[in-house]
């Protein structure tokens, strides 16, 4: 048993809120959809992230680049019908826009190599001049229907992992140099204090982080932020409908944002706001991790300590109203979102509704555990037990001296684990109904709730004393919070008269 004497005196550790900055989305157009708006309604209610990424922006389901031929010659027109309605809808539900340029519309493109199910254009335009007056016809009409004030707090990243075939022709870095050059001197043109930044390479691509700050120096570019992606799969097995990955300790993606700090430090550009885009287990949309109580826990130690190395890392995504590839075939598909489809919130949504509960001040925070004090005095922490290993058993015995304010105290746990808050669990035990009735999605929002216990206890000497088992894949939030006991304003109070107590 691991015990633990918490001090009274603070620490001088503050919590940071960039593990909430932002979250990702799939492509921008399923905004248009009814569910995805719930799910993000959702989230925002119970967990409040600052700002949305995702794909798609420019693509042609958004319809904002058009061109018409007017007497023989070819003139673009900017359609912002839908954006807007998108837009509108992110600030309404209190959450801002972190604007990813891209893909290629299809009327603009140079190739037809595309990406996802939804067919991304994912190759250089053909015109970079009628490039850089879409960048500012779009950026323009921001400013013009939110406002100046408003559009200067959104970061603009210009295009997605161009380090990848996939997402970038050929990979071609110094073609995506140049789209930066252009993309960002554009933006600037519009307004200086614009923030725009890049390159959005993912994991094992830092030389191209390295080259990048190089190439922006030497060319005097502008530059107010650095991105980057970090999963932390190993090679996959894919299957027709799934893909299963083993996983590197959760500590290989904290060394990734340290890492990648220091090389930015040392770079023409130290002290650059560093922005994580996307991260998560797995970087596949099929991938049943993601569904499960291990991903929650296997989380948990990155959301409490990547903001010490980071300005922001944005989960990768909010819902699993997400196709990149296709419509999601089943309830449970192994995708991305903290959403499962028809409102089931997963196990990971529950750790990041969490960690919105923690104080601002840090007593005490090791690898599994972190504990906070917020103003007035309350205690907040939450302990996890992530096993990598197969089989049953794995319990995790903590005792827990903490530090408390209050002669009396009230203790309100909340816990999901692989028996509580697991859906995913409940759903196979019904036989995995790919698109199940409406009662059997509302026994699976039943189960998907966390397992909440209360204790009222009295501090000895300023300290309550807890004995923790912690089960596979467990995480627990506590909150110790302070007792005003009006139970003596109760003329006749009894507790015994009652049957049964």
């Amino acid at each position: 048993m691991q015990r633990i004497k918490i001090s009274k005196e603070a620490s001088g550790k503050k919590f940071s809120e960039n593990w909430n900055f932002c979250v990702g989305t799939g492509r921008l157009g399923l905004a248009l959809q009814k569910e995805y708006l719930d799910h993000l309604a959702l989230v925002q209610k119970e967990i409040g992230f600052k700002y949305i990424r995702g794909h798609g922006l420019l693509h042609d389901d958004i319809g904002i680049y058009r061109e018409d031929e007017v007497e023989g010659q070819i003139v673009p027109f900017y359609n912002f019908t839908y954006i807007d309605r998108i837009f509108d809808s992110f600030l309404e539900i209190g959450i801002r826009p972190f604007i990813e340029l891209g893909f290629m519309p299809s009327k603009l493109a140079s190739g037809d190599k595309t990406v996802f199910y939804w067919k991304g254009n994912v190759t250089p335009p053909k015109d970079y001049g009628k490039w850089r007056d879409l960048i500012k016809a779009v950026i323009t009409h921001f400013i013009a229907r939110y406002g100046l004030e408003e559009v200067l707090k959104w970061p603009i990243e210009v295009w997605n992992e161009p380090n990848l075939e996939g997402f970038w022709k050929d990979a071609d870095k110094a073609e995506y140099f140049k789209l930066y050059k252009e993309t960002a001197t554009a933006v600037k043109e519009i307004n200086e204090n614009l923030k725009v930044g890049g390159p959005a390479v993912c994991g094992g691509a830092d030389h191209w982080i390295v080259d990048f700050l190089k190439f922006c120096k030497e060319e005097q570019l502008p530059l107010d932020f650095v991105s980057r992606h970090a999963y932390t799969a190993k090679p996959p097995h894919i299957t027709p409908h799934f893909c299963y990955h083993d996983l590197e300790d959760n500590t290989y993606m904290l060394d990734e944002f340290r890492e990648v700090r220091k090389l930015i430090d040392e770079s023409p550009f130290p002290k650059l706001p560093f922005h994580i885009t996307e991260y998560n287990s797995s970087w596949n949309p099929l991938s049943p991790v993601h569904d499960t109580a291990f991903n929650a826990a296997y989380l948990s130690r990155i959301l409490s300590e990547g903001g010490d190395y980071v300005d922001s890392f944005s989960y990768w995504t909010f819902s699993d109203v997400f196709e990149e590839h296709d419509v999601p075939r089943a309830q449970f598909h192994g995708g991305f979102g903290l959403i499962a489809l028809n409102g089931i919130p997963k196990p990971t949504f529950y750790t990041f509704k969490f960690f919105k509960s923690m104080g601002e001040e840090i007593l005490y925070r090791d690898e599994h555990c972190l504990v906070t004090r917020k103003r007035g005095g309350s205690i907040a922490f939450i302990v996890w037990n992530e096993v990598m290993e197969k089989g049953e058993g794995f319990e995790r015995e903590l005792e827990l001296e903490v530090p408390v304010a209050f002669a009396s105290v009230f203790i309100k746990k909340q816990t999901i684990s692989e028996a509580y808050a697991n859906p995913w669990k409940a759903w196979i035990q019904m036989g995995r109904p790919r698109f199940p009735d409406k009662k059997t999605v509302e026994t699976l929002r039943e189960i998907a709730k966390p397992h909440i216990t209360t204790n009222r206890v009295e501090s000895e000497a300023g300290y309550i004393k807890l004995k923790l088992t912690l089960t596979k894949n467990e995480v627990s939030l506590f909150e110790l919070l302070k007792i005003e006991d009006e139970s003596d304003t109760y003329l006749g109070l009894d507790d015994s008269k009652i049957t049964s107590y």
